[in-house]
């Protein structure tokens, strides 16, 4: 994962190969239970301060895993703020706004909202790459967005009322759907100029870090975190596996198949942390989830079949 694949050719999209569909599958695998290892860290800490130690490991063992790999770590000042920008907009600003808007809205409605980075990435790539639009990818992307949105309507129906707080929350969530979208740019943008997913994610993951401990230092909030084994077993999960792996294999699949296709890896992951609910939770299927559950599968074959129509 360490070296530079060839982005999807704007002619058409290519079929996954078995390497493509292998980094698909452990993103969403691993995003789809994270949503739980999340739930450990509610509560007791501030937001910032458990993402700020998330990142601060995750940069350490990105780092040995760069040096261990001989991937490049020394950069001109120059590069260093695009990696500055990664850290900005994927490792700090998009979980910040996250949490704090997650603090007013369902959690149903969060996984609505992050979806919508399948279609968000579409318009990103045109904007800034004159990626050509696939009429297929977009109607994948929104049947994906349509079908998570059935999923969590249990919870999102169940709402009395938008009131100004939610509308902010709502605000909030979707700046950082933006936030991480406009970093899937910026890794798009690193992985052209031939910069290894690696050491852009090693100094990423640093530079987020300490944007996040300087807001937290800003705020005058406590560092300190429970020493229990929930909290700390969700940190290294969240770290290792959530950061350093998922990260790791989600930009790289942003690099071998577009930001658009890559993107609705979103739209799956909330359809694991689901069948993680069912077993750990006892979420029970409706009608609706299960309605919901084909149409996101449906998205997701209009999205990753291979094709050569654009429009």
């Amino acid at each position: 994962m360490t070296t530079l694949a060839p982005a999807a050719p704007l002619g058409g999209d290519p079929s996954l190969s078995p390497a493509d569909a292998a980094l698909y599958a452990m993103t969403v695998l691993v995003w789809g239970v994270s949503w739980y290892a999340l739930k450990l860290q509610l509560g007791s800490v501030a937001p910032e301060v458990s993402v700020f130690w998330r990142f601060v490991l995750a940069a350490a063992i990105m780092m040995g895993w760069a040096m261990a790999r001989r991937a490049p770590l020394r950069f001109s000042w120059r590069q260093h703020p695009r990696f500055a920008g990664l850290g900005l907009f994927i490792f700090s600003t998009n979980f910040t706004l996250f949490y704090y808007g997650g603090q007013h809205v369902p959690s149903g409605l969060l996984a609505v909202v992050f979806s919508l980075t399948s279609v968000v990435n579409l318009m990103l790539g045109y904007l800034f790459f004159r990626q050509t639009i696939s009429r297929r990818v977009l109607v994948g992307g929104c049947l994906g967005v349509a079908g998570v949105a059935l999923l969590f309507w249990p919870q999102i129906s169940d709402v009395g009322g938008i009131d100004a707080g939610a509308l902010a929350g709502l605000g909030l969530c979707l700046a950082g759907t933006l936030s991480f979208s406009l970093g899937s740019m910026v890794s798009a943008s690193n992985q052209r100029a031939g910069i290894s997913v690696v050491s852009a994610s090693a100094w990423g993951m640093a530079y987020g870090a300490l944007f996040l401990g300087l807001f937290a230092a800003v705020r005058g909030v406590s560092f300190a975190v429970p020493m229990t084994v929930a909290y700390l077993g969700s940190l290294v999960y969240l770290a290792i596996f959530a950061s350093v792996i998922a990260f790791a294999c989600y930009l790289t699949l942003i690099g071998r198949i577009g930001s658009a296709r890559a993107g609705y890896a979103t739209v799956l992951f909330p359809v694991v942390a689901l069948m993680v609910s069912t077993a750990l939770e006892g979420f029970v299927w409706g009608t609706a989830a299960l309605l919901g559950l084909c149409f996101v599968l449906a998205g997701n074959i209009l999205v990753l079949r291979s094709g050569r129509a654009r429009v």
